[in-house]
């Protein structure tokens, strides 16, 4: 193989397809494969769950693949001057990277050792705006379990049906859900998308109306964006029916300016973060009068009141103020609705008007209870 290139725009592809690219028991797979096409190079990663596959522009004089050191090869392309960059190899996979006066040389791997990326054929194809998607998983992603007993929750749920796009992420103590009208008039669809897959993508999503494609298969889907190949696996298992953990009824509903709450939640909080060791929960009070926010540790206090407008009875409940915030965070809309039953149940997060999203999350005990 022998190409020559941009070195600059060749270290921007290699740094976005190196995401896929980890710590593996497969040494092929701690490397970024090299494989020439018509005009120019294919880039591929892939760690078994997710692949990235982006094809760079370049001058092809020999055709060839090799498989290099991801993280090696990406910091030798940060590093090379401005210019032309040649890259070879023979059929020992020697690499040779040269640019002015500046030579590397490294040993690389067969192509033949990297394994091949899935595909899916026949799938459902979808398109939306990169903004929307962005938007949405951004927020929903904050609720995905880290970890579990069900791997199922580490990743978003994804359904389509009726022109209607829905995200949801659980981790045992909190729920968000986010919904979006979709111009699709294929079958209706549902399967669980990685969170670190998502979290990938996003970072190479637009704030525009250009648009990101995929195709679902049985165990893969494909994401098709700006000349990037995402290749992941599905999740597999029970995914929680939210409407199930929705409480039936709101004793207690709050109207808040979003803003000002997230700003009181936050200053409370200054108090059980400054030492995680004597965290204990938050207490709201609600009243005719607004929201009384407290929070107390060993070391001290914290309170806030501001106004809002309340319908129900006084009501006392205990939260997770980080779970709260997360919540208001997401809520991108100037005014939000709470809704509360008892100080056991569920406080849930609303838009003022139709179902753009949802937010549960479950209280703590406090301790007069």
């Amino acid at each position: 193989m022998k190409i020559t290139c941009s070195a600059s725009e060749l270290s921007h592809a290699c740094s976005n397809v190196s995401r896929a690219v980890g710590k593996n028991a497969i040494p092929a797979l701690e490397g970024i494969l090299i494989k020439t096409a018509e005009n120019g190079i294919e880039l591929s990663g892939y760690n078994t769950e997710l692949g990235i596959r982006t094809v760079q522009a370049c001058m092809v004089f020999e055709p060839g693949a090799v498989v290099v050191d991801a993280a090696l090869f990406c910091d030798i392309l940060r590093k090379l001057p401005d210019g032309e960059t040649e890259i070879s190899s023979d059929q020992r996979c020697y690499v040779t990277i040269s640019s002015g006066d500046v030579r590397f040389s490294l040993m690389g791997i067969p192509a033949s050792e990297f394994p091949e990326l899935p595909s899916v054929t026949d799938g459902h194809q979808v398109e939306i705006s990169q903004k929307v998607i962005k938007e949405m998983v951004r927020q929903t992603i904050f609720a995905v379990a880290i970890k579990g007993d069900k791997a199922v929750h580490t990743g978003i749920q994804f359904t389509i049906d009726e022109n209607c796009l829905r995200l949801v992420a659980v981790d045992g103590v909190r729920l968000a859900v986010r919904t979006e009208q979709l111009a699709y008039d294929g079958d209706s669809l549902k399967f669980v998308v990685p969170a670190r897959t998502l979290s990938e993508i996003i970072k190479l999503l637009g704030d525009d109306e250009g648009l990101i494609s995929f195709s679902v298969g049985t165990r893969h889907i494909i994401f098709e964006l700006d000349g990037y190949t995402f290749v992941s696996r599905l999740l597999d298992g029970d995914f929680l029916d939210f409407r199930t953990t929705l409480p039936k009824d709101s004793t207690v509903t709050a109207k808040v300016n979003t803003r000002r709450m997230l700003e009181a939640l936050e200053r409370t909080s200054l108090m059980g973060s400054a030492d995680t060791k004597l965290r204990s929960p938050s207490t709201c009070v609600l009243s005719e009068t607004g929201i009384f926010l407290t929070s107390s540790t060993a070391i001290g206090t914290a309170s806030d009141r501001f106004e809002a407008t309340i319908e129900g009875d006084t009501l006392e409940i205990g939260f997770n103020n980080k779970f709260l915030i997360d919540a208001l965070r997401a809520a991108d809309t100037d005014e939000c609705v709470l809704r509360f039953n008892t100080p056991i149940s569920p406080i849930l997060v609303e838009p003022l008007e139709g179902d753009g999203f949802l937010y549960l999350v479950l209280p703590v005990r406090l301790r007069t209870e």
